[in-house]
């Protein structure tokens, strides 16, 4: 009876050995031993009509001539934020009272449109043009804000600041945080109201009030577009005249809109203009037609006595995007190809066979309209590992595609796994090989 045993437990124990022996080369075989733990290196792994990381051709960009009066200019699609043409449109300058579209924008946000601001002396001081208020006078917060955008009142700018972030430097912050928030790193407020300044930043650096024309289009696109407070801006910058009084009703005050863009094109949406003797004739406004959204920031557009070229440049530039760009869809279904997984389960359940995983596009919004003029393309990248490693769950990100436009990236989709692969371990070949001894 022991010998049996004892020949029973060698039996055992070779077929253990052997299991282990066959485990060995099977994983050695599919690849499991030298890389369990070891995630591959991510390359681009092309699919059809994509192009890949880094190897895309050198173009050239599309050229436009446009004779413009301004000596820094954009047009900018307000939907993408993309610049459609620019002249020195990265070049920092002063860029006067369109500062007050920050200024306006902040207000909106972060006050209470009926609140009550009472005025400074240091506000009650400011240079024309200004509402003509006087130290201790109250006004509503939302009467200030007409008198800021459409007279350009520099008085209530100052009120309207020192009521929103407890003084103009502390205002200032404010606005420098909020352009830093939406892209903007070649911008630097230090007045509410636009008038030539300079001062010291964080760093020690002594600058001056400026930004570049492209930033100022960011900066009203940001007003327009992406606000909270988007409509309200709208309203108070759209608006026609504005009537109203003091808190006590003893004095009476009327404002007029000053942007003549408003009655000079079908669609003007928005708009200030600005001068200081520094920053020239400045102009930042949008225009929306046939579901088209412009933005035109100009800077140093002429000194007195041209104070009409801005309204030929802004008019130009509105034309030129109105008759050349259109809204194309230009996203594309992928071909994808499983993935290998090294380590993983085959379908088959065989282990010299391969293992896959099926990949897709992330469900999310497959449509992307982009606005192009004619001769525009788009670069599709895609980027992929060559091999996922087991184990590797359904709904893993796995890579991405990407469209690029003027090498600028306008859209990114997530692809992801559609399978589920175990990893071939060692207790799944024993398993594996017990199963063919059983049979």
């Amino acid at each position: 009876m022991e010998k049996k045993k004892r020949e029973y437990g060698k039996q055992v124990i070779t077929l253990a050995l052997c299991i282990l022996f066959i485990a060995g080369l099977i994983l050695g075989a599919a690849g499991i031993i030298p890389t369990v733990g070891k995630q591959p290196t991510e390359e681009m792994v092309p699919a059809a009509g994509y192009i890949l990381a880094g190897q895309e051709e050198d173009k050239e960009k599309n050229s436009t001539n446009i004779q413009l009066y301004a000596r820094s200019a954009v047009l900018m699609d307000a939907d993408s934020g993309r610049v459609l043409f620019g002249k020195n449109e990265n070049e920092r300058m002063p860029m006067a009272s369109t500062t007050k579209i920050m200024t306006c924008i902040l207000a909106l946000e972060n006050g209470n449109m009926e609140d009550m601001v009472t005025v400074s002396s240091y506000a009650a001081g400011q240079p024309k043009v200004h509402l003509g208020m006087r130290e201790g006078q109250q006004f509503r917060l939302k009467d200030l804000l007409y008198s800021l955008m459409l007279e350009s009142h520099n008085d209530s700018a100052v009120a309207i600041a020192e009521h929103i972030g407890g003084s103009v430097e502390g205002f200032a912050k404010m606005m420098n945080r909020k352009a830093e928030e939406i892209g903007c790193s070649d911008t630097w407020f230090i007045t509410p109201n636009g008038l030539d300044a300079s001062a010291a930043d964080d760093e020690g650096d002594e600058r001056v009030h400026s930004t570049t024309a492209k930033e100022l289009a960011r900066i009203m696109r940001y007003c327009i577009e992406e606000s909270e407070k988007k409509e309200e801006f709208l309203e108070i910058t759209r608006t026609q005249s504005h009537f109203f009084s003091d808190a006590e009703g003893k004095s009476s005050y009327s404002c007029n809109n000053h942007n003549a863009f408003l009655s000079m094109m079908d669609g003007a949406l928005s708009g200030k203009t600005g001068f200081t003797n520094n920053a020239g004739y400045c102009y930042v406004g949008a225009l929306r037609r046939d579901g088209k959204t412009f933005v035109v920031a100009l800077l140093a557009c002429g000194w007195p006595n041209h104070k009409d070229y801005k309204w030929s440049d802004t008019r130009k530039l509105m034309q030129y995007g109105l008759e050349n760009y259109e809204y194309r869809d230009v996203y594309e279904q992928p071909e994808l190809s499983p993935l290998t997984v090294e380590g993983g389960v085959p379908d088959s359940g065989r282990p010299y066979d391969g293992a896959y995983a099926k990949i897709s596009v992330k469900e999310q919004d497959q449509e992307l309209q982009l606005l192009l003029k004619d001769g525009e393309t788009v670069e599709k990248k895609i980027r992929l590992p060559h091999t996922l490693t087991a184990p590797v769950e359904s709904g893993s990100e796995a890579g991405s595609i990407e469209y690029y436009l003027d090498g600028e990236l306008i859209r990114e989709y997530t692809i992801i796994t559609d399978d589920d692969v175990e990893q071939m371990d060692f207790r799944w070949i024993a398993g594996y090989i017990w199963s063919l001894y059983a049979l």
